[in-house]
């Protein structure tokens, strides 16, 4: 994109009072951005109302800076192993600009990438959920993610603390080559602005091995409004929304919405009765989403089973490792007492010594002894829950 072009277009991103549905309807009557700034005063009163005409008809505050930043940017892109370019910024116009998101109800004017920007072409599943998962939801995150990138698909997330970045570390480490699907984080920032600050290194990953996706300008901070709007896009880049742990108010349940509403499919980890981190997946079922149990259920479901290879793992819901567990290994599991009367419900020690007979020395004991070998995590509330296959 030329210096004058990429300048009109951040121009129209960057006017107040212009959306995009706004900025669309003038780029349908008029062409282009560069059109719309060019357009005589009447013109631009019988498209939009005074106020917003008013606007256009001056320049953002910071344009020039921002316009001097984001060619930096773009030219410090190192390049990646392949060769290709590693940043991008892609326009409405742009003929790489994802089919998928027209689909949405509010399509970004602009797209700001770093990384491999051909997972934008490929079939792709949103994997999200709690920012506070439960030990088992984190590994199930992690586990359906990288079961799903080894057998082609994308994992698309937003980068938030919990099932997000589980999600895109499991992509990550399902990817193996150009057949691998990987993962695309959506931000709720500028891509210069790594938030949580936790996920620097995941960032660093996803902008070579994976892509990094805003519709915000270069330098935006992560404002609170932000993330639940990058959830259109989300849904919108995936052929279905796969939410693994989400309370009933949560963001969750709004990318699972906006995939409802554009037609894509919903689809659901049942957990516990008694999980509040269970509700909004057990809402979502009762809904109509599909209840899923292992990989193969999501890829089925989307009508992608015919990439699967013959060794693809299928990942338990009650299983945080990704090749599954077995009927005789869920058998020779349940031997040990403590694990069997634990279930997998969160449960006191109290309520573990009751069903057990266990006295509290010999089963706080062996409650350690599971924790180091990663059986049983230890939650808030002096609570304990078995995780992963024992």
């Amino acid at each position: 994109m030329e210096r004058e072009e990429l300048r009109a277009w951040l121009r129209l991103l960057l006017t107040p009072r212009i959306g995009p549905g706004t900025a669309r309807k003038l780029l349908a009557a008029l062409g282009s951005p560069q059109a719309i700034f060019d357009a005589p005063a009447q013109t631009l009163a019988a498209l939009v109302a005074k106020r917003e005409a008013t606007e256009l008809g001056r320049e953002p505050s910071g344009l020039d800076e921002q316009v001097l930043a984001t060619q930096t940017w773009l030219a410090e892109s190192l390049p990646l192993a392949s060769g290709r370019p590693s940043r991008f910024v892609l326009s409405l116009a742009d003929p790489a600009y994802p089919a998928a998101l027209l689909d949405a109800a509010d399509p970004p004017l602009l797209l700001f990438a770093q990384g491999q920007l051909d997972l934008l072409g490929r079939p792709a599943v949103a994997v999200v959920g709690s920012r506070h998962p439960t030990p088992q939801g984190q590994e199930n995150a992690y586990a359906f993610a990288k079961a799903l990138s080894e057998a082609g698909v994308t994992v698309v997330s937003g980068l938030a603390l919990g099932v997000d970045g589980a999600a895109h570390a499991g992509a990550l480490d399902g990817w193996r080559d150009a057949s691998s699907g990987s993962t695309i984080a959506v931000v709720g920032t500028g891509l210069d602005v790594v938030y949580p600050k936790a996920h620097q290194a995941l960032a660093q990953r996803l902008s070579t091995q994976g892509l990094l996706l805003s519709e915000f300008a270069l330098g935006t901070a992560p404002l609170a409004g932000n993330f639940p709007k990058r959830n259109r896009i989300v849904a919108a880049l995936s052929r279905g929304t796969l939410v693994i742990e989400a309370a009933l108010q949560s963001g969750s349940l709004i990318t699972a919405r906006l995939a409802g509403e554009i037609g894509r499919e919903v689809l659901a980890i049942p957990g516990s009765i008694h999980s509040p981190q269970a509700r909004g997946c057990h809402a979502l079922i009762k809904q109509g989403a599909k209840l899923v149990e292992t990989a193969q259920d999501v890829l089925e479901e989307l009508q992608l089973g015919v990439i699967v290879s013959a060794g693809l793992p299928a990942c338990s819901a009650q299983s945080g490792d990704d090749g599954g567990v077995s009927a005789a290994a869920d058998d020779a599991r349940d031997v040990d007492p403590v694990l069997s009367a634990m279930g997998y419900d969160p449960v006191s020690q109290e309520a573990l010594s009751a069903r057990t007979g266990w006295g509290a020395a010999d089963l706080g004991a062996r409650l350690l002894e599971l924790e180091l070998m990663g059986q049983v995590a230890r939650l808030p509330g002096a609570l304990f829950q078995r995780v992963g296959a024992a």
